[in-house]
C-alpha cells in the first residue's frame, strides 16, 4: 500500500531517471569500504538498511522518528562489529532488499538454506532459475525511489550477487556503470566464511553444532562463493560483459595506491572533485597506508588449505592478480 501510495504523494516516479554506479565483488573484497566512501563524497546514493525494510517513501516518513527503538530489535545487532559494522541507518548491500521484499536470493542461501540436507544452490542460480526480470524490475522501483528521497540521479548500490548475471544486467540497465572488486581469495574466502559464521554464531552457536553439519554448510558457502568468481570471470574472458562499462578495482590498491586508484574510478564516472573530495582522498589514502588488518583466518578452521583455495581460484590469479 506504502508503494502504492507514492504515486500519489511523489508523481515524480513516473519520469525520474537514474544511473547505477554498481559495485559488484565478493563480500569481504573492499565492497563496503569502497561503497561507503563513494556515497559519503556525495557521487550518489546508496541505500540504509532500514530503507530497505522500508522501500515506501510514504512509509520512511511515518518510520524515520521511530528507528531508534526499531533499532532494538533489529537484526543488525547480531553482526560482529569487528568485522562488519552495521545499523539499521548504515549504508548496505541491496542484496537485502529481495532478501526482505521477497524473502529470496543469495542471502537466504548464505545464511539459512546452505544448511538443508539437500543441496538447493540450484534454486539461486540464474541458469537454473532464473528470476532477474523479477529482481531487476524491483532493483529499478527501489533505487529510482532512493534517488528521489535523496534528490540525486545518480544511485550507488552494492550487489555481490550480481557476479553471476552482469551481461543480463547490462542489458537491463545500458547507462549503469560496474566497480568490480578483486582481492585474493587467500583472503577473501576466509573472511567471507568468518563473516557469515560470525553472524550464525553470535545468533545461533554456529560452533556448538554437530561437526558434519557445520562442514556442510562451509563446503557449500565455500563453493558459492568460488562460483560467484567462476561466473563473472567466464563471463569476462568470452566477451558476454561490456568491458567499457566495467572497471576493475584491485583490493590492494585501495590500501597502498588509493589517491590515484580514485582519480582512475572518477575518470571512469566522468565525476570532477572538488578541493574537499580530494582532501578527504588523501586523508583516507595516509589512513589506509597505515592500516594494519587484525584478522587472522585459521583455515583449517573451515575445513581449508591454501593449496585447495590457489588451486579453485587460478584462474582469478592468471587473469587478475599475476599481471
Amino acid at each position: 500500500m506504502g508503494l502504492m501510495l507514492d504515486h500519489l504523494f511523489f508523481p515524480s516516479i513516473r519520469k525520474k531517471k537514474i544511473f547505477p554506479l554498481v559495485i559488484v565483488g565478493n563480500p569481504r573484497s573492499g565492497t563496503t569500504f569502497l561503497h561507503r566512501f563513494l556515497i559519503n563524497q556525495g557521487l550518489g546514493t546508496g541505500a540504509q538498511l532500514w530503507q530497505m525494510v522500508y522501500p515506501s517513501l510514504t512509509l520512511q516518513k511515518l518510520i524515520k522518528p521511530l528507528l531508534p527503538l526499531l533499532e532494538i530489535i533489529s537484526p543488525a545487532r547480531h553482526h560482529s562489529t569487528a568485522a562488519h559494522k552495521t545499523s539499521l541507518t548504515s549504508i548496505e548491500t541491496d542484496d537485502v532488499s529481495l532478501l526482505f521484499k521477497y524473502f529470496d536470493g543469495f542471502f537466504l542461501y548464505g545464511f539459512f538454506l546452505a544448511f538443508a540436507e539437500e543441496d538447493l544452490f540450484d534454486w539461486f542460480d540464474p541458469k537454473k532459475r532464473n528470476t532477474s526480470k523479477r529482481d531487476f524490475d524491483w532493483f529499478d522501483k527501489f533505487w529510482t525511489r532512493l534517488a528521489i528521497s535523496a534528490n540525486q540521479d545518480r544511485v550507488i548500490p552494492k550487489l555481490f550477487s550480481l557476479s553471476t548475471n552482469i551481461p543480463a544486467f547490462q542489458n537491463r540497465f545500458p547507462k549503469a556503470k560496474i566497480l568490480y572488486m578483486v582481492r585474493d581469495p587467500l583472503n577473501v574466502l576466509p573472511s567471507g566464511l568468518s563473516l557469515v559464521t560470525g553472524v550464525l554464531d553470535k545468533r545461533f552457536g554456529f560452533w556448538s553444532l554437530d561437526e558434519k553439519i557445520r562442514q556442510r554448510f562451509l563446503n557449500r558457502l565455500y563453493n558459492a562463493l568460488v562460483e560467484l568468481l567462476k561466473r563473472f570471470h567466464k563471463d569476462w574472458q568470452s566477451g558476454a560483459i561490456d568491458q567499457s562499462k566495467v572497471f576493475i578495482v584491485k583490493y590492494d590498491r585501495i590500501m597502498t595506491d588509493f589517491e590515484d586508484l580514485m582519480n582512475d574510478i572518477l575518470k571512469f564516472t566522468e565525476e570532477t572533485p572538488t578541493e574537499e573530495m580530494m582532501t578527504e582522498i588523501n586523508n583516507t589514502a595516509e589512513s589506509q597506508r597505515q592500516y594494519t588488518s587484525a584478522h587472522q583466518y585459521n583455515l583449517e578452521k573451515f575445513g581449508l588449505t591454501e593449496d585447495q583455495i590457489r588451486s579453485d581460484c587460478s584462474f582469478i590469479y592468471d587473469t587478475f592478480l599475476n599481471s
